[in-house]
């Protein structure tokens, strides 16, 4: 069980419960076991109303607390505890983390293999058949799931958690509240090869990847992300930085701290990403080019030149009868030739 207390704790280190003051003791020790919609919550779970499209099961809720701004506080029922807050949604994300299923598992697994020269923090979770290289340090209480690989020379920071199947290469550093979910690749080889003269007699010629990844804290890395190490230069991920599943990270890219991105999204090398940019789902980002702070990209979007002013840009069209959009296509086409 949650009580409420515990609950503004939680969210008072992002904004005030502006209601504090008249809860009872009764209703501050009140436990929680979950969190529901508003039509669903029983008088144990928590609930929200972030969006006023939901103000009609405001009413009839049995929820046992609700995150509610002062606007609606009055329309809270009776038997439902009213915590008023600037921003519920953000409310419910800060709680959320408080019922969240946590690892069960302690302790260094007998099937992992860990290197002499490693270092291991104080509370260190270690899977099984997990594989940590030569002078790897891993700080306190990380969380490395099964078959986790960390090769040589690899830093990872404090509060670390590590999902099964993650690859982290040779010589890079993670910081402090990481979290990688399963399959992410930290540090693989770059894309590059410099063209022969016959590349179909001889092929291209691999040019070694030289550069780390550096990740800042606070990071957070969807399944089956792919960041590639630097070829001379570093790959750079900044702090609080959150990239959803499947996305390409080219080497040499550098991003700053804030930026989020989502599924599908391919940064090809050398481009650098600005802060607190939001970065759509299957957006194409071109090499060597410069995009500022606050800029949003919408989905598919094709980025092939530098962005030097904040804002919203989209490319592409939506989608449309097929007929339409093959007269649209022919269009596009002729004009093209003026």
């Amino acid at each position: 069980m949650i009580t409420i207390e515990q609950l503004i704790s939680q969210i008072e280190q992002r904004q005030p419960v502006l209601n504090k003051a008249e809860l009872s003791a009764e209703q501050c020790h009140l436990g929680l076991e979950g969190i529901g919609n508003l039509t669903t919550a029983n008088c144990r779970q928590l609930s929200f109303l972030s969006n006023p499209h939901y103000l009609s099961s405001l009413a009839n809720t049995q929820a046992g607390a609700v995150f509610i701004t002062a606007e609606h506080c009055n329309e809270v029922p009776n038997n439902t505890v009213a915590l008023i807050v600037a921003v519920p949604y953000l409310a419910y994300a800060s709680v959320s983390q408080l019922f969240a299923r946590q690892h069960s598992v302690s302790g260094i697994h007998p099937t992992a293999v860990i290197a002499d020269s490693a270092v291991i923090g104080n509370e260190v979770t270690i899977g099984p058949f997990c594989v940590i290289g030569e002078q790897v340090q891993i700080g306190d209480c990380c969380v490395l799931e099964a078959h986790v690989v960390v090769e040589d020379n690899t830093t990872i920071g404090t509060d670390g958690v590590i999902k099964p199947q993650v690859v982290i290469g040779h010589d890079c550093v993670v910081g402090h509240h990481v979290r990688l979910h399963a399959g992410v690749s930290i540090g693989s080889e770059g894309f590059g090869f410099a063209p022969t003269r016959d590349p179909s007699a001889t092929g291209g010629e691999r040019i070694a990847q030289l550069g780390r990844v550096v990740i800042g804290n606070h990071v957070r890395i969807g399944s089956h992300t792919c960041i590639d190490r630097g070829a001379i230069d570093d790959t750079v991920i900044g702090d609080h930085v959150i990239i959803d599943n499947l996305v390409q990270v080219a080497h040499n890219v550098r991003i700053g701290d804030g930026t989020a991105i989502a599924a599908h999204t391919g940064i090809a090398g050398s481009t650098s990403i600005g802060k607190r940019c939001i970065i759509g789902g299957a957006v194409g980002i071109t090499g060597h080019i410069d995009i500022t702070d606050d800029v949003t990209l919408s989905g598919m979007t094709m980025v092939t030149k530098s962005i030097t002013s904040a804002g919203s840009y989209s490319s592409g069209t939506a989608a449309m009868p097929t007929a339409n959009w093959r007269r649209a296509a022919v269009r596009f086409r002729q004009l093209g030739r003026d």
